[in-house]
């Protein structure tokens, strides 16, 4: 029987197979078999819908071990003692997994932090706004509602206002991180808004020239099919970026394999396009989204967190065993399971999101988040225009350290000024 095909039965901790309902060794009824999510290689980790298995994750924790134990050996100086507080850190970690082990427990509950997505089918016959399917008055303007325009009448699109900085911070000697943000148009079509973070790895400049390949790919990729057809369905839209990214992944990974000196490099990649009132996304990294929507009078603006972070120190955040706060500095926080350029299958993530006036997506690198709290971002993008709020944002992150290199992207969406 193949590894993938061997599941564990949660009463007896005994072997069973795929396609079994029922335990052959104690009889009990067998949870769905878990997908499997490729990590880094061969090495898989096996996911329910809410729970992951101790020994798996005991597995990953050891490769990064592993992976610390060489840096030690073979590092001097502020290197070695960064492994050596690596190590030291991942030991203690080891050590809890391995007592919870020893006590009986095979899996661990995962925390889901995405939140369900809003939807306004409803169109509004004289602004255009969505609003709920139930919904009798407009929310935006106050006309009364036709639920038989659910569908035939679709609302306008929204405009964006765009915004990107970028800048090296207080510790980096180069900028590895390649921001991006314009409108995006199919021949004299205006289309929407294309948004685009990548932070770039690797040494001897390697990540600065990873993240300009992809975002360079991803742009051209883009464009190439946009002229070809438009896609009609939120599918076609996410199927795009991700041929995008796939082509963006490629083509880091050609350059990598030609250049000894740039070998190993890669690069996250987040990207958004706007297109009509959707938001579409695709995702590898550590990069992030940000969809912000300003509150009523004397409220603050909610947030969420469009993308999920593709690190070992993120998982431990989603089963306990860190805090965010701790997470925030771990010396192992960079450290990622998906990323371009990478000598494994591609593994994007996408996303379809609605947008609505006033929304705002907000598109940054580690380097801003790790100084920046989620609230902070939330309130410093909706208090002023998308200009001087990442420039705002710029600066907080360095006037706390800057101790990676720091770029966003934000676009606020408005309705359609009328010609």
């Amino acid at each position: 029987m193949a590894t993938q095909d061997i599941g564990r039965c949660r009463v007896c901790g005994k072997a069973t197979g795929k396609a079994q309902q029922v335990c052959p060794h104690c009889g009990a009824p067998l949870d769905p078999f878990p997908e499997r999510v490729i990590v880094t290689g061969e090495r898989q980790l096996a996911l329910t819908a809410d729970t992951i298995s101790l020994h798996d994750l005991l597995a990953i924790v050891e490769a990064g071990v592993a992976f610390w134990r060489r840096r030690y050996e073979s590092s001097t100086g502020v290197a070695r003692e960064q492994a050596a507080y690596a190590l030291h850190e991942l030991s203690q970690i080891l050590a809890s997994l391995a007592q919870q082990i020893a006590q009986g427990r095979e899996t661990v509950q995962i925390t889901t932090r995405l939140p369900a997505q809003r939807r306004y089918p409803l169109a509004c016959p004289l602004c255009g706004r969505g609003n709920r399917a139930q919904a009798r008055f407009c929310v935006s303007c106050g006309a009364a509602l036709q639920p038989s325009r659910r569908a035939s009448v679709p609302p306008p699109p929204l405009q964006a206002q765009i915004a990107v900085r970028s800048h090296i911070g207080q510790v980096r000697t180069v900028n590895e991180d390649t921001v991006y943000a314009g409108a995006f148009s199919r021949g004299d079509e205006p289309l929407g808004a294309l948004l685009l973070v990548a932070d770039g790895m690797g040494g001897a400049a390697a990540g600065e020239i990873a993240s300009q390949i992809a975002a360079e790919t991803v742009k051209t990729s883009l464009q190439q099919a946009l002229n070809k057809a438009l896609p009609d369905h939120d599918d076609g839209w996410l199927a795009l970026l991700q041929a995008a990214a796939q082509a963006a992944h490629e083509q880091v990974a050609a350059v990598a394999r030609a250049d000894q000196q740039r070998a190993g490099m890669g690069t996250t990649l987040t990207v958004a396009l706007a297109v009509g009132r959707r938001a579409y996304l695709a995702h590898v990294g550590d990069s992030r989204a940000y969809l912000i929507t300003p509150g009523s009078a004397g409220e603050s603006p909610a947030w969420q967190q469009l993308t999920t972070d593709h690190t070992i120190v993120a998982r431990l955040v989603d089963i306990g065993q860190l805090s965010p706060a701790a997470a925030r500095t771990h010396p192992q926080r960079h450290i990622l399971y998906r990323s371009l350029g990478a000598d494994q299958p591609l593994a994007a993530d996408t996303r379809a999101q609605p947008l609505a006036p006033g929304d705002i997506l907000l598109l940054c690198s580690d380097g801003l988040y790790n100084h920046v709290s989620d609230d902070e971002l939330a309130r410093l993008a909706v208090s002023q225009p998308p200009d001087r709020a990442a420039t705002a944002l710029i600066e907080l992150a360095n006037q706390r350290g800057g101790h990676d290199n720091i770029s966003v992207a934000i676009a606020r969406f408005t309705n359609r000024s009328a010609t």
